[in-house]
């Protein structure tokens, strides 16, 4: 197996932003049937071109607005729970459906916070934005630069050199609390806005040195092996054997700098500072997990590897093949998994599977005894412009998408655990970035047959160092792309019962929800629907075994299930309904 080209394939079109060609169209109105795993997909994108009276999208330049509410109330409160099986659940013990976007900020200052004229500025008018598209959660990066910066160079000697893990003495409180302090201004912006924060630790291809982003410049050891910038590509950096050795180095936690143990104290120092902050509903410990020994020994050394990362020599495991884990001698005893909810018992820890599992590969990372956990995958296809992005085979990239969304639902069986017995909860916290609307509906309509949530990568470009200025949803000049009709779906944020079926066709605005009611529920089911995009003329609202209770043509269609019945279902069709 060759290593990975990119981490993710990003990038868009020139015309993008534009209203799509009609044959884009005709593309979605059609049946789009492709062969995955020898089973025929149909994809349903809809049966006409879009309706001339659509409105238009709204752009970073409209008037913010509130977010839609319930009596003044946002429609989910948290903290939201995984106690085993695919579904989160909020507080009421409804199932939460998340629809977002990645922002991540990849340069100095590492994180984007309300500062007008900067760069990484973020304010009310993107997060008003992303509310209208009916957006109900963010990836919101930081980096362990931002968070430790330090002061040693690259392979410092004091850091550097084998020898049993101790204190590098590069930890700097008061660094830290300012770098926190900018990221909970943006946690309570979206707050207001009433989206919800995942943190993320983002990182690609481990450091500047690789021309990538993510741990200090102190954290790199690379045994005095220099950095080789391979013409191309940046993920092409992920081959050079400077960049294997650092990423080693770290899995390993084999010198004296104790890596892992730093990594893992940040994350506590983070976690205890937002255990109590209602916006933040999780964690995620570590952005595309790879090592150079995903192609020299193969995932199931690496993916062992990473468990140990996760759990700590303290909580040694199995993978999911049900072999024994070895653990690198010098983890830290607690890992980070722990160490996170040591600091924050209440809050979600989002773990990723290693990288190739992106593409839809095997992961043999297996059950891990905590509470709370959800298994974050991300979804990329292979066969995709290296400049823009975007598919060069648009049906091969839907048939590997189908199969990789197959193969991490049928992972949660194998992670089953005494705290999480129907498996973890999952989440798709990257798929995208791509402006082709065909590719991205989907991608969006195989999320919704498994039941799944998901967050777009991603919401602007930010001069990307790992990525392509159309691989944004937001442009530059404030518009947004045609990608965002597709997004902005009708989608159940809040199901009183378990969800069965779902559909949501961006083409025509139809959309249907089936679920099996919880009856010992109080509050209502709670539907998102976007009418600024796509119900100009209103919408007509249809329930069988329950009632409608909110308001004509409201932003959040409120369900209430009848007394009795095993099933309700929920249609959404442009237009008043008839007489």
């Amino acid at each position: 197996m060759a290593p990975p080209t990119a981490a993710r394939e990003v990038g868009g079109r020139p015309t993008a932003g534009r209203s799509p060609p009609r044959r884009i169209w005709l593309l979605l109105s059609g049946l789009l049937v492709l062969v995955a795993g020898g089973v025929a997909v149909g994809v349903a994108m809809g049966r006409g071109s879009p309706s001339p009276a659509a409105a238009p999208l709204p752009t970073l330049a409209s008037p913010v607005e509130p977010a839609p509410s319930l009596g003044g109330s946002p429609p989910v409160q948290g903290p939201l729970v995984a106690s085993g099986g695919p579904f989160l659940h909020d507080r009421a013990g409804r199932v939460v459906v998340l629809h977002g976007v990645n922002v991540v900020y990849k340069h100095p200052p590492y994180e984007v916070f309300p500062d007008p004229g900067k760069p990484w500025n973020f304010d009310a008018a993107d997060a008003s934005l992303m509310a209208r598209l009916g957006f109900d959660v963010v990836r919101l990066g930081m980096t362990w630069r931002g968070l430790e910066p330090g002061t040693a160079p690259a392979n410092d000697p004091a850091i550097c050199r084998k020898g049993p893990p101790g204190d590098p003495h590069q930890f700097d409180e008061a660094v830290l609390d300012r770098y926190l302090g900018r990221l909970k201004q943006t946690v309570d912006l979206l707050g207001r806005f009433h989206i919800f924060t995942i943190l993320d630790m983002h990182q690609d291809v481990y450091n500047e040195m690789f021309d990538g982003e993510g741990a200090p410049d102190w954290a790199v050891c690379t045994d005095g092996v220099p950095s080789v910038d391979p013409p191309g590509r940046w993920s092409l950096e992920y081959a050079t054997a400077a960049a294997g050795i650092a990423y080693d180095h770290f899995w390993d936690n084999d010198v004296v700098g104790d890596l892992q143990g730093q990594f893992d104290l940040v994350w506590g120092k983070v976690a205890g500072y937002f255990s109590g902050d209602p916006w933040v509903i999780g964690y995620d410990p570590f952005n595309e997990p790879f090592s150079s020994s995903l192609v020299t020994l193969g995932n199931e050394h690496f993916d062992a590897q990473l468990e140990c990362f996760y759990t700590g020599l303290a909580h040694v495991g199995r993978t999911s093949s049900g072999a024994p884990l070895v653990c690198p001698p010098s983890d830290p005893s607690v890992g980070v998994i722990p160490t996170i909810l040591a600091s924050d018992p209440k809050h979600l820890v989002f773990d990723e599977p290693d990288n190739f599992a992106s593409r839809g590969f095997p992961t043999l990372v297996g059950p891990m005894d905590f509470p709370n956990l959800v298994y974050n995958v991300h979804v990329y296809c292979g066969a995709r412009s290296p400049k823009t992005g975007n598919p060069t085979d648009v049906a091969a990239c839907v048939s590997q998408d189908v199969r990789s969304l197959a193969l991490r639902a049928e992972d949660l069986r194998e992670m089953a655990s005494p705290a999480q017995p129907g498996g973890p909860a999952w989440f798709v916290s990257e798929f995208g970035a791509s402006s082709d609307p065909v590719l991205v509906a989907a991608f969006t309509a195989r999320a919704n047959a498994h039941l799944v949530g998901w967050a777009y990568w991603s919401w602007r470009y930010y001069a990307d160092p790992t990525g392509s200025a159309a691989e944004s949803l937001l442009m530059a000049d404030g518009r947004l792309r045609s990608t965002a009709r597709v997004l902005a779906q009708t989608y159940p944020e809040a199901v009183a019962g378990r969800p069965t079926s779902i559909s949501s066709d961006p083409a025509t605005g139809a959309f249907r929800l089936r679920y099996v009611p919880g009856h010992a529920l109080h509050a209502p089911t709670v539907i998102v629907v976007p009418a600024a995009v796509h119900y100009p003329s209103g919408y007509c609202a249809t329930v069988r075994g329950g009632t409608v209770v909110s308001g004509r043509d409201s932003a959040l269609l409120e369900v209430r299930n009848a007394a009795h019945g095993s099933t309700v279902q929920v249609t959404v069709t442009p237009g008043p309904c008839a007489g």
